[in-house]
């Protein structure tokens, strides 16, 4: 109610109480002239109160308005960085989990390259010069180099050839393994296995030199694989 005494309000509230006291004045004579006017002071100075209340109310209104408007930009700014460090925090994780698919894929390619490198190194493990035809060696090594052509092996598989039976044998027909039983140029164990092409096994280079052949290509496929198992392994 104290809000709807307003300026206005009171100055009407006055002026209404004067004239009053105007009509009174004039029925009442001088002495009533004397109270009117104190009537009068008395109802300016209710006034004035009522105008001082109505500024103090406002001025109380005016600053709750501005605390709570001062409380709802706090809550604001919190809410925005509570947020920011919320994104922040979204991106790091996002960057860490780029940066560990990027490790596992670096990992994946090093990874295929060795397999390669290595598959690579298997499949042709003597890199060397490759002769130009059979005859640039003579004895076994030249009828060996003869009958694996016929055989269809490429020239470029003989150098794997000579250094596995270099091993080997040294390209011996009668090398001889006492504790193993291993015979031969190719040093088959037991030798007797060479007799299945020819019953000169024990001597013959051309009979020992077939079967070494054919127990490479059955199980390594070609003299090279064979070579790269024997250096991997001591054996073939």
């Amino acid at each position: 109610m104290s809000r709807l005494w307003s300026r206005f309000g009171a100055r009407t509230a006055a002026v209404a109480l004067l004239s009053v006291g105007v009509a009174g004045g004039f029925y009442l004579g001088e002495d009533r002239e004397v109270q009117q006017q104190g009537l009068t002071a008395q109802v300016g100075f209710q006034v004035d109160r009522a105008e001082y209340r109505y500024q103090q109310e406002r001025q109380a209104d005016h600053r709750v308005d501005a605390a709570k408007q001062r409380a709802a930009e706090y809550q604001a700014r919190l809410r925005a960085a509570a947020a920011a460090k919320e994104a922040a925090e979204r991106a790091r994780q996002a960057e860490r989990a780029a940066a560990s698919r990027k490790k596992e894929r670096e990992e994946a390619a090093a990874r295929k390259k060795a397999e390669e490198e290595a598959a690579k190194k298997a499949s042709k493990p003597y890199d060397g010069p490759i002769p130009a035809s059979c005859n640039e060696y003579s004895g076994n090594r030249k009828i060996g180099c003869a009958l694996m052509i016929q055989d269809g092996f490429g020239i470029d598989q003989f150098p794997c050839l000579d250094k596995l039976w270099t091993k080997e044998s040294g390209w011996n027909p009668k090398a001889h393994n006492s504790s193993s039983g291993a015979h031969g140029i190719p040093q088959a164990v037991p030798g007797s296995k060479m007799a299945t092409v020819g019953d000169d096994w024990e001597t013959n280079p051309a009979t020992q030199i077939k079967w070494g052949l054919g127990y490479i290509e059955g199980r390594y496929d070609n003299p090279c694989g064979a070579w790269s198992h024997s250096q991997n392994s001591g054996w073939y």
